[in-house]
């Protein structure tokens, strides 16, 4: 046990760095992949520079297209939550259409039947139904 408390604080401490690079690293070869902006040839530079030269091809996509990054971000996402709510409104307005108050009525019927609800549960529930 000759491992002092401050050699493992600096370990720690540069693992942590080293995973926090490769988030970095994750994030950058995402963000080149996902740019509308640039063309393929740009892409492969770019990709060869973060992987070839890993700290230098990070710090200089950083500097050269930082700002834009989280700008790419935050349109990805407006663009997945306009996404979902189209597909929310469109499954919601499908599940609509479909479902008849003859359906509705007809499962009222064989829940009573089986038990699940009581008779005054389907008078309820019938009576919206028709409403």
């Amino acid at each position: 046990m000759d491992y002092p408390l401050l050699n493992a604080f600096w370990t720690m401490c540069l693992i942590f760095l080293w995973v926090m690079w490769l988030f970095l690293l994750v994030r950058i070869i995402g963000d080149i992949f996902r740019s509308q902006d640039i063309n393929n040839w740009a892409k492969t530079g770019w990709l060869v520079l973060v992987i070839v030269l890993p700290f230098v091809g990070v710090f200089i996509y950083v500097l050269a297209r930082g700002r834009g990054l989280s700008e790419r971000e935050v349109a990805l996402a407006q663009r997945q939550q306009r996404q979902l709510r189209e597909y929310i409104r469109e499954t919601v307005k499908a599940q609509g259409e479909t479902i008849r108050p003859e359906d509705s009525l007809a499962k009222l019927v064989e829940l009573k039947d089986r038990g699940d609800i009581t008779e005054e549960e389907f008078q309820k529930a019938k009576a919206k139904v028709l409403a």
